[in-house]
């Protein structure tokens, strides 16, 4: 999906000075600060994806009779996860949707592979089980023909391949290569009015869409699981499956949550909604960008509330899909599980120490990073209650549970798990960190060291005033240890957030090589983010 409009082109009339200006939500392409505006445009080969998530939505929950039309450019036919979408919209039978791809020939710097092969592009979206039809795009009628086919069609969603010239009518403009992006002669415009006029308007009468769509309040600020966490103290539970188990009281307490998966369900625990609420998961298989532009999709008017899962590692493959959600101001949860070098034996391709960074960086996203049971419930619950992306950081490893299940959590507040008047050095830690910073305590304390320990929980937003009181009670000195590289992790976070402080020091422990395969505990010894490394940092801080 492509859009861009000029800032330069004036009509004579003023009807496009204003366009792209600081102070105009007409942008050079446009996003849903404009109010027609569902997803924003621009990042070429999102549109199908996010079309089919709206798609989905119509056919399977809302159960209504709107149809979704994707204009596509030919250009971003060569993404890959415009193929990932086809297959997902024959694969779920979407004949509500529509995706019309302008093929005019022309990219920005020179021809498409295609160019005009119209019948390759035909060929190909029928391979992937669509009712494909070419034709000439200039042709009003044939257009309007294939439109009124296309809702006849049932069991599959419909590509129109329209063969168009780009500027045609415009002497020394039409189909010729190099006019990307830019404005359109002053002299020409005269030529575009008088073209204008003498093209002959049809006459018909468009007939308003049915609306039987279901009015749909998600409920957000007020959404509960249908019961509270249910651990005992001390028992071992992995944080990914403290996830399934609250998003599956999620979903029951809301037919409106739905769970996505990229076949991987059953090591995020997102298979607890599958088993028992199956109209409640979509299965988007190992296809990551079309799993999050699908996301995307469904969030569109407040309609769903979709939370997609993976390995966190895998999240990095749809990054921009992801970014371009956050440019869409987009409602959508993300939970990442296997993360870190925690996960062991599956080796660095399966070991997520970019996700936080990743995260991070977008405008106004929530990070939550969970240690235990009950925090990762109650985290999944506060993310489904905030608008916009949040993302939540599960591990591998069981740990122990450390809150009871009335323990209250908050965005932006961390937890003191250990503090003294003694203390002279404060410890942060998050997830499989916090008990190695809970074992280095007592480690230290046994040898009359004493230091605070913080559960930082709230990434983003982080917790300023209680690190800020916590690290001046402990005589200024903090040590972050965190399973992930140090740009743009833990260690990071809690920088920036006491940079102000002149009389605070932070050192961070963060893993800080490409790592190996071996056992987790050899694992978190050898990259320095273990209790020993703890102790030894400790005794070193000075």
């Amino acid at each position: 999906m492509f859009s861009t409009i000029s800032p330069s082109f004036n009509d004579g009339g003023g009807g496009g000075k204003d366009c792209a200006k600081i102070d105009s939500d007409i942008e050079g392409h446009p996003t849903p600060r404009l109010n027609f505006i569902d997803v924003a445009t621009g990042s070429l080969g999102q549109g199908l994806s996010c079309a089919a998530g709206m798609a989905y939505a119509g056919k399977y929950v809302d159960k209504a009779s709107y149809r979704v039309y994707c204009l596509m450019g030919d250009g971003e036919s060569a993404e890959g996860s415009v193929w990932e979408a086809a297959a997902f919209a024959s694969f779920y039978k979407l004949d509500n949707l529509v995706t019309i791809v302008d093929v005019n020939r022309l990219g920005q710097s020179m021809e498409t592979q295609l160019q005009h092969d119209i019948e390759t592009y035909v060929q190909r979206f029928s391979a992937f089980g669509w009712n494909a039809i070419g034709l000439d795009g200039h042709d009003i009628p044939a257009l309007l023909k294939a439109y009124e086919n296309a809702k006849q069609v049932k069991g599959k969603p419909t590509a129109i391949i329209a063969k168009t010239l780009k500027g045609k009518g415009i002497e020394g403009v039409a189909d010729l290569n190099n006019q990307h992006g830019k404005p359109v002669p002053k002299e020409k415009v005269d030529a575009i009015r008088a073209l204008l006029k003498t093209n002959q308007r049809p006459q018909w009468n468009i007939p308003k869409p049915i609306a039987d769509a279901p009015a749909v309040n998600l409920g957000i600020g007020s959404i509960a699981m249908s019961g509270p966490p249910q651990y005992k103290m001390g028992e071992k539970v992995a944080t990914r499956q403290a996830y399934g188990n609250a998003l599956l009281k999620l979903a029951e307490a809301n037919k409106r949550v739905i769970a996505l998966d990229g076949d991987i369900s059953n090591s995020t625990f997102s298979n607890m909604v599958q088993k028992k609420l199956p109209d409640q998961f979509v299965q988007c298989y190992i296809a990551e960008q079309n799993l999050v532009g699908v996301g995307v999709g469904m969030a569109c008017r407040g309609r769903l509330l979709p939370h997609i899962s993976t390995f966190a590692a895998f999240f990095t493959r749809a990054g921009d899909q992801i970014r371009m959600g956050a440019v869409s101001f987009a409602n959508v949860k993300f939970t990442g599980s296997h993360c870190g070098v925690s996960i062991g034996e599956d080796g660095p391709s399966q070991m997520a120490l970019e996700d936080l960074a990743l995260f991070r960086a977008l405008p106004s996203s929530v990070v939550l990073y969970p240690s235990d049971a009950v925090s990762a419930e109650r985290a999944t619950e506060l993310a489904a209650n905030y608008i916009g992306i949040t993302y939540t950081r599960v591990s591998r490893p069981a740990t122990e549970v450390l809150y009871t299940s009335d323990e209250k959590f908050e965005l932006g507040q961390c937890k003191v798990l250990r503090a003294t008047s003694q203390d002279t050095i404060l410890l942060v830690g998050a997830g499989v960190t916090l008990y190695e910073c809970l074992k280095a305590h007592d480690l230290l304390k046994s040898n009359n060291v004493h230091v605070a320990v913080i559960d930082l929980f709230s990434v983003k937003p982080i917790d300023v005033a209680t690190l800020t009181q916590q690290a001046r009670r402990a005589g200024g000195k903090v040590l972050t240890v965190e399973d992930h590289y140090e740009a743009g992790g833990v260690g990071e976070a809690v920088c920036s957030a006491l940079s102000d402080l002149p009389d605070v020091r932070v050192r961070c422990l963060c893993v800080r090589e490409l790592p190996r395969s071996g056992p987790p505990e050899a694992l978190i010894e050898l990259y320095g983010i273990s209790a020993n490394a703890v102790v030894k940092a400790v005794m070193n801080f000075h």
